[in-house]
């Protein structure tokens, strides 16, 4: 008999216990026929780095480590978002030139265009000075947390070479930056954005043949929260007119993306502001970018991360932007342009373990399916609980859930479910189903990647419908190491997940599963299960 896994609460803590409860099977419908829904963006799975990360400009030397290169590499292609409520205190100052940290020298100045080798095989940081920054971090995130949570903002200042590292990091990574200016910085009699500390940043880039993406403020709903200055959305969207005519001065930047308001959560405030900024501003924009979080870091409990309920609050909350978008600016792509679990830094003990992944797959699933184009998880590294990477470089086990899913899922978005059945409890199953990646060389156009997880105490067993029932499928299983659900390891198929060495990623293989066999997901666990040679129409 399979065994299943359930919920053993232990010292605090919560382990995976061997069971022999199995849920009754459930068929699953998948449609795979063409879908009106457009193709998603290649980089749809996108991260962050939060400009906190800039408050003390040493420690932007954590960005030339080649591990953490390897490791964002392994996501590419995707976007890679510089900005967050600290680019609204962050000033350029291009007369600043002072060395990042003693013995830490980097050769960028005569990179040559195009020649990514030369410049990403350049200076890296010593050993010797990598601890040292390792040792001084706790305090400074506290202080960046601390800065937070009082919502009381310091100003500080980024150098050219801050942008230069920044820069490097997203082009050796295969990433595409996109920069969050200050949206702060105002001309004090009628409050219209003053835009010339941002055309010294521009003027610098533009120098050093540097191809980016801009954005402009952060969260503009809260300005009067965090800066005692309130700017209405009418004013915003002229702002963006005013940014957006500064960028067609350069010939680089004329048609480089623009990208905004990111507006926090959809509240009735925000909604108003959205709507306001989108009758002026909307038409410069290539996007429209709003953030999204479940749940207070400070206040999460684990009960949440599994809930039905909580998860469903996205769908409402997409659904709520959809429409006022296609209300004001029709057809204008969305983006989450910063996303987590936990709002606040993340929850601690949660945010950086396994059981977090129950949210962020869910996520995607989600946004893909309602028409999402691009969703930037906060964040890659730095300050916090809600990182891909922790501070010593170790990839936390939503990096690994998001390196198999770029590895598998493809960007267009099929439908799945299930049969109904009055005997068939599905309520904590959730399923998505898209055409697998057309670039794992594994897999052939034509075959499907459903990844689904159970939020059940129980195992569940899933069957494909009978047209695909002889198909040969891949299983990649991701189970929780010896900690469980807050374990910060996870198992591939029963292999934990780790790197080789600093320069190269583990193969992600997959379990061959006999035609015909169910699709086993173990209590609290999700997993990817791809279908060879489904001939899907919508893939071909």
């Amino acid at each position: 008999m399979n065994s299943s896994v359930c919920i053993v609460f232990f010292a605090g803590a919560i382990l995976l216990a061997s069971s022999n409860a199995l849920e009754a099977p459930g068929e699953l419908q998948l449609q795979l026929n063409s879908s009106s829904r457009p193709p998603l963006n290649p980089r749809f799975l996108s991260v962050t780095v939060d400009a906190s990360l800039a408050s003390e400009p040493k420690y932007i030397a954590f960005l030339g480590s080649q591990k953490l290169i390897t490791l964002t590499r392994g996501l590419s292609p995707a976007f890679l978002r510089f900005g967050g409520t600290k680019s609204d205190f962050l000033y350029f100052d291009p007369t600043q030139n002072a060395s990042i940290e003693e013995n830490i020298t980097w050769n960028l100045q005569n990179r040559k265009r195009g020649d990514n080798e030369y410049v990403c095989s350049g200076s890296k940081v010593s050993s010797s000075v990598q601890l040292k920054l390792w040792s001084r971090w706790p305090a400074q995130e506290q202080s960046i947390l601390k800065e937070a949570f009082s919502e009381t903002y310091k100003n500080a200042t980024i150098t050219k070479q801050t942008v230069d590292l920044l820069y490097r990091f997203a082009n050796c990574s295969g990433l595409h930056l996109i920069f969050g200016l200050n949206a702060l910085l105002r001309k004090n009699k009628n409050h219209h954005w003053n835009s010339s500390n941002a055309k010294l940043l521009i003027d610098y880039c533009d120098s050093k043949k540097y191809d980016l993406s801009w954005e402009l403020g952060n969260e503009p709903n809260s300005f009067k929260k965090k800066s005692g200055l309130y700017i209405d959305g009418t004013q915003l969207g002229k702002d963006f007119i005013t940014l957006h005519d500064l960028l067609g001065k350069y010939s680089r930047y004329r048609t480089s993306g623009l990208f905004g308001p990111d507006i926090g959560q959809p509240k009735k405030s925000s909604q108003k502001m959205l709507k306001s900024f989108l009758k002026v501003g909307g038409k410069v924009i290539n996007s429209v970018t709003w953030h999204h979080y479940y749940v207070d870091g400070r206040t999460a409990s684990i009960e949440d991360f599994v809930s039905s309920d909580i998860l469903d609050t996205l769908a409402s909350e997409i659904k709520t932007v959809l429409r006022i978008v296609n209300e004001t600016v029709p057809g204008k792509l969305i983006w989450l342009g910063e996303t987590s679990s936990a709002y606040g830094g993340g929850s601690p003990g949660l945010s950086n373990t396994y059981i977090d992944g129950f949210m962020w797959l869910d996520k995607l699933g989600m946004s893909a399916k309602l028409g999402i184009d691009v969703v930037m998880r906060q964040a890659l590294f730095g300050a916090g609980s809600y990182n891909l990477v922790d501070s010593e470089f170790e990839p936390l086990p939503d990096y690994w859930l998001s390196l198999v899913f770029r590895n598998l899922v493809g960007s267009i978005v099929l439908s799945a479910g299930f049969k109904k059945s009055k005997n068939l409890n599905v309520e904590n199953i959730r399923v998505y189903l898209h055409c697998t990646n057309i670039n794992n060389p594994k897999y052939k156009v034509g075959d499907v990647t459903l990844f689904s997880m159970n939020l059940n105490n129980h195992s569940k067993e899933m069957h494909l419908p009978s047209f695909l029932s002889g198909k040969i499928v891949d299983e990649y299983l991701l189970l929780p190491g010896e900690k469980g659900l807050l374990s910060t390891t996870v198992l591939l198929n029963g292999q934990v997940l780790k790197m080789v060495d600093e320069k190269t990623l583990p193969d992600l293989n997959g379990k061959q599963l006999d035609p015909g066999s169910p699709l086993i997901l173990p209590s609290l666990s999700f997993g990817f299960f791809v279908v060879k040679s489904a001939m899907a129409s919508a893939c071909l």
